[in-house]
């Protein structure tokens, strides 16, 4: 598949997973529901590699580097997530959201040794200030104390924790890792470092009841982790993860375009020149619009 496609896919799946996110909240602890998504989803990638007659052996080294992904990944960077939507507004996270290409830039940079390229950085820029424009009017709700800092921090510390992801899964594809198998691994290490930390705290097991819950859980299992991380990190082996990481600046505007439908969400001058702003980024970012017809020399 070519980029465009891998990347639109990625943006409209994890743009929409949000409603299905909404029907797990109240019966199950959030951490608990991410264990058993990744877990659900290491199980069909597995099943598919022994149907399909795929080797799920890999070198020492590689499965060192895959535990750390898929802990950044698929635990810390999604419970850290969940806990930080508890102090903080959605609008607020989307907008922070953004930071993650800089925080890829860097380490990238640092890790890999491999050069900060410039389109991405400015890309990144026009999508910094497109998704505050999106999320403007949502920030009289924010209130500045103790709890939102402590909301912010966890975060923040969320999009770190999922730049090293990233940056290591790069590295891992830049060996010629299969990603279907290195998404098997990474995410049943990711499982059970959340299941690992669940048992160690106070987490309380129930049996969800709702239909919905389950409906949720399957669509998030299928669509939001196999397809779309197999997609995501296809992206990052072709693109380069700093290029990659710039679809949390896009499925948000998939996001706010199903509430319009489902929620009547409405919109500003503000949001409209937003998402505008987050296109024209995309573009720079991609290589779709050469620097040089923005008058930028390099």
């Amino acid at each position: 598949m070519s980029n465009t496609v891998l990347f639109s896919m990625v943006a409209l799946i994890w743009g929409t997973t949000w409603i299905a996110i909404t029907f797990q909240l109240g019966e199950l602890d959030p951490i608990l529901s991410v264990a058993i998504r990744f877990s659900l989803a290491a199980v069909i990638l597995g099943g598919y590699c022994l149907v399909k007659g795929l080797s799920l052996r890999l070198p020492t080294h590689l499965h060192i580097k895959m535990a750390a992904a898929g802990l950044c990944l698929y635990g810390l960077e999604y419970s850290l997530l969940y806990l930080s939507q508890q102090y903080v507004i959605s609008a607020l996270v989307a907008v922070m959201s953004s930071g993650m290409i800089y925080i890829n830039v860097v380490l990238r940079r640092v890790f890999l040794k491999k050069p900060i390229r410039l389109e991405v950085v400015l890309g990144g820029t026009f999508g910094m200030l497109g998704m505050g424009l999106i999320f403007y009017p949502e920030f009289s709700h924010v209130q500045a104390d103790t709890v939102l800092a402590f909301g912010i921090a966890l975060a923040l510390a969320s999009f770190l924790f999922a730049g090293f992801g990233n940056v290591i899964s790069e590295r891992i594809l830049d060996y010629g890792t299969p990603v279907i198998q290195m998404n098997f691994w990474a995410m049943s290490y990711g499982a059970l470092g959340i299941f690992s930390f669940a048992f160690m705290t106070d987490v309380q097991w129930i049996v969800p009841t709702r239909w919905q819950f389950y409906l949720a859980l399957m669509y998030l299992t299928v669509f939001g982790s196999v397809i779309a991380f197999g997609a995501y990190m296809k992206l990052i082996r072709q693109m380069g993860s700093d290029k990659t990481a710039y679809v949390a600046l896009v499925y948000p505007i998939v996001a706010l375009i199903a509430s319009t439908l489902f929620e009547g969400y409405q919109w500003y001058l503000a949001s409209v020149l937003g998402v505008l702003l987050v296109i024209i980024g995309n573009a720079i970012a991609m290589g779709k619009l050469s620097l040089k017809h923005l008058g930028i020399r390099v």
